[in-house]
């Protein structure tokens, strides 16, 4: 009886050493990918530099993309579009930040663009100016005129997307050129003769934002183009350079339709 029990002990414990194997295989397993080598979370860097106009679409998408991915950190340089375009070109950044198309020399120099939304450029004059709808031949007009004009400065993808649109591209009688979209508003806020342009995005209750031919800005009317002052935002990369795996995660995910509902929330218009 002994020596049954003994033999009986022997079955078990080596039935539970196949079994303890068994159970240590398939946890090895579950840390496989497909190719069978183990998967890390994503980490690492991802460095956007560009326009001052995007801020809140592209800090929206890093704050989110952050937000899944807690060991990468993503940054953004708001030095306005000209300044994000030379960035990528010199290898300063990941992925440059245009709300204008590439030029055809900027293309021919090895650079891509990639739409990444759409926004409205809203003209803007203050809440006491009695001027509540213009048409863009006025609006042109207006900026060839000695009037308090605001603008921004030469490279902005704003103002060429401004100037493209109204056919006033080196005519316009800038009384002051300034470097972001939140100089323009704050500063058109506090004059009543000012009228200025910024993104539709940064448009609050500090200044009031024209219709142009009768069609106010917004989401569904930038979308349709029934509003005509209109560009793209566009995440500029080099040909022939190769994105971090931090930066093509966020590249991917930053034109994937999954995001469109964040990108309406900071005032644009999703691409896909």
């Amino acid at each position: 009886m002994k020596k049954f029990f003994t033999l009986a002990l022997t079955a078990v414990m080596a039935l539970s050493m196949l079994t303890a194997c068994g159970s240590k295989d398939n946890a090895s397993d579950d840390n496989k990918g497909e190719e069978g080598g183990t998967t890390a979370a994503l980490s690492g860097t991802v460095s956007t530099d560009g326009s001052t106009s995007m801020e809140k679409v592209i800090n929206s998408l890093g704050e989110s993309f952050m937000a899944a991915n807690k060991d990468v950190k993503f940054t953004y340089n708001p030095t306005g579009s000209g300044s994000g375009i030379q960035a990528v070109t010199e290898g300063r950044c990941d992925i440059g930040l245009s709300s204008r198309a590439l030029k055809d020399d900027e293309k021919a120099s090895g650079l891509v663009e990639t739409v990444l939304a759409y926004d409205g450029i809203a003209i803007v004059v203050s809440p006491e100016n009695p001027v509540s709808d213009l048409d863009v031949d006025t609006i042109a007009k207006i900026y060839t005129a000695e009037i308090v004009l605001i603008g921004r400065e030469a490279g902005s993808g704003t103002r060429d997307g401004f100037e493209s649109i109204t056919g006033t591209k080196d005519a316009c009688a800038y009384r002051q050129e300034l470097t972001s979209t939140g100089d323009v508003i704050n500063t058109v806020s506090q004059n009543p003769n000012a009228i200025g342009y910024a993104s539709l995005s940064a448009v609050g209750e500090s200044v009031k934002a024209l219709t142009v031919g009768g069609v106010k800005a917004s989401e569904a009317t930038v979308k349709d183009g029934s509003y005509v002052v209109q560009r793209p935002f566009v995440l500029v990369t080099k040909e022939g350079t190769e994105l971090s795996p931090a930066a093509q995660a966020f590249f991917d995910y930053a034109i994937s339709p999954e995001v469109a509902d964040i990108i309406a929330n900071a005032g644009a218009v999703a691409a896909n």
